[in-house]
């Protein structure tokens, strides 16, 4: 049973930790497109394995960024306003990213 995504979660985040995380994934773009330019170059593979593993790394890092923050400010809000919905949806969101 899905859910809609419909419910009037309010979703503000704080525009200075979502810079911080938008360079975090910019960064990471970066490192993934050098890495696309390593296995086009026949690069060692594993120095290929070696950089994958570093940008795999900073989007576990981002992603720990992106559940404190969402726990902080998200749900500490849904939890005040009884919004289950909310919870629940990011609590399947947890299982899928684990």
């Amino acid at each position: 049973m899905g859910h809609d995504h419909t419910h009037a979660h309010s979703h503000v985040h704080d525009p200075q930790e979502k810079r911080r995380q938008l360079n975090r994934l910019s960064r990471a773009i970066g490192h993934l497109q050098h890495v696309k330019r390593l296995v086009e170059n026949d690069a060692d593979c594993s120095e290929v394995l070696i950089q994958i593993a570093a940008v795999r790394s900073a989007l576990n890092g981002l992603g720990k960024e992106i559940i404190n923050e969402h726990i902080t400010h998200c749900i500490a809000h849904a939890i005040e306003e009884g919004d289950s919905e909310a919870i629940e949806d990011f609590q399947d969101a947890i299982q899928k990213y684990l």
